[in-house]
C-alpha cells in the first residue's frame, strides 16, 4: 500500500511539473526556441551524468554504453529516440513562445490515442471495440477543428506523434530510466554544443550575454527537463497502468487552464466542441482500461 501511495505521489508530481512547465518556457520567450533547446539538451546531459555518478551507477552506465555501441539495433533505436524527443521538445518550446499553449495541451490529450494506433499498426496489438469508438470520437474532434479553422492542428499532432513514437521505440531499449535519458541526451549533446558555439561566434546568442536571470534559467532547464522524467520513472514502477493513465491527464489539463486563464488564449465554441469529442474518447479508453484491469485482477486471484 505504501509503495502504491509513493508511486501515485511520484507520478502525480511528474505530471504536475510537466503541466506547469509552460510557465518556465514563457520566462525564456525572449530566447529563440533553437537556443533554448540546445541548452536544454546540453545541461540535461550534465545533470543526468552528475546523477549517474552520485547514484553510483557509473559501472552500469559504461556497460549500457558498450551494449549500445556493439548492438546496431540498440544504437539505431537510441539515435531515433534522441531525435524524436529533441523534436518534441523543440515543438513544445516554440508553441509556448508562440502563444499556442492550448494546442500543446490538445497534443498531450491526443497522445494516448496515438499510442493505441501505433500499438495496433506497429506492434500488431488487438484493437478493442472501445478503441475503435475512441479513435473515431477523437478523429471527429480533430476534423471539426480542421474544417472550422481551415488548417490541420499540426502542432498538436506533431507533439502527440513524436512522443508516441518515442515511447514506442523506447520499448526496444533495455536501459535503466536514468541511464537511458543520459544516453539519449549524450547522443544529441555534440549537435547542441556545436549550435551554441556557432551562435556565440556569430553574436546572435541571447543567453550568457549579461542577464544573470536568463543564464540561471537556461542552466536550470536541465533540471526542469530531467526531474519530472525521473519522478515518472519511479512512479510507473509502483502504480497500476490504468491509474497512471488517469494521472497523465493532469499535465494537459493544467496546460489548458494556463492557456485560457493565465495567458488568455482564445477558447471559443469551436475548440470547446472539438475538445469535448477528444475528452469523450479519453473517457471511453479510460473506462475500458479500468474494466480490463479489474477482470485481469480477478483472473489472477482465481489462479492464485
Amino acid at each position: 500500500m505504501k509503495n502504491k501511495y509513493e508511486g501515485v505521489m511520484n507520478g502525480a508530481s511528474a505530471y504536475l511539473l510537466w503541466g506547469f512547465l509552460p510557465i518556465y518556457w514563457k520566462a525564456l520567450d525572449h530566447v529563440p526556441p533553437g537556443e533554448v533547446l540546445a541548452h536544454r539538451i546540453f545541461w540535461s546531459f550534465w545533470f543526468m551524468l552528475a546523477l549517474i555518478i552520485i547514484g553510483k551507477k557509473t559501472i552500469s552506465f559504461k556497460s549500457s554504453f558498450r551494449q549500445m555501441a556493439e548492438n546496431p539495433r540498440a544504437r539505431f533505436a537510441l539515435i531515433a529516440v534522441s531525435i524524436l524527443i529533441s523534436i518534441n521538445w523543440l515543438i513544445f518550446i516554440w508553441s509556448v513562445h508562440a502563444g499556442k499553449i492550448i494546442e500543446t495541451s490538445l497534443g498531450y490529450y491526443i497522445n494516448p490515442l496515438i499510442s493505441i494506433v501505433l500499438g495496433v499498426f506497429v506492434l500488431k496489438e488487438k484493437l478493442m471495440r472501445t478503441h475503435i469508438i475512441a479513435f473515431f470520437l477523437a478523429l471527429t474532434g480533430v476534423l471539426f477543428l480542421t474544417v472550422s479553422y481551415g488548417q490541420f492542428p499540426w502542432i498538436s499532432f506533431a507533439l502527440a506523434l513524436s512522443f508516441g513514437l518515442y515511447g514506442l521505440i523506447k520499448k526496444v531499449l533495455p536501459f535503466d530510466s536514468s541511464i537511458g535519458l543520459t544516453l539519449e541526451t549524450m547522443v544529441v549533446t555534440p549537435i547542441a554544443l556545436i549550435y551554441i558555439i556557432i551562435i556565440t561566434i556569430k553574436g546572435t546568442h541571447v543567453s550568457f550575454s549579461g542577464d544573470l536571470k536568463t543564464d540561471v534559467l537556461v542552466i536550470a532547464s536541465g533540471v526542469a527537463t530531467a526531474l519530472p522524467l525521473l519522478l515518472f520513472a519511479k512512479g510507473v514502477q509502483k502504480v497500476p497502468l490504468y491509474l497512471m493513465g488517469f494521472l497523465q491527464y493532469i499535465a494537459p489539463t493544467i496546460m489548458l487552464l494556463l492557456g485560457i486563464f493565465l495567458y488568455h488564449e482564445p477558447f471559443g465554441t469551436t475548440r470547446l466542441i472539438a475538445f469535448t469529442f477528444i475528452w469523450g474518447a479519453l473517457l471511453v479508453v479510460s473506462l475500458s482500461t479500468i474494466k480490463w484491469s479489474s477482470l485481469h485482477s480477478k483472473q489472477r486471484d482465481k489462479i492464485a
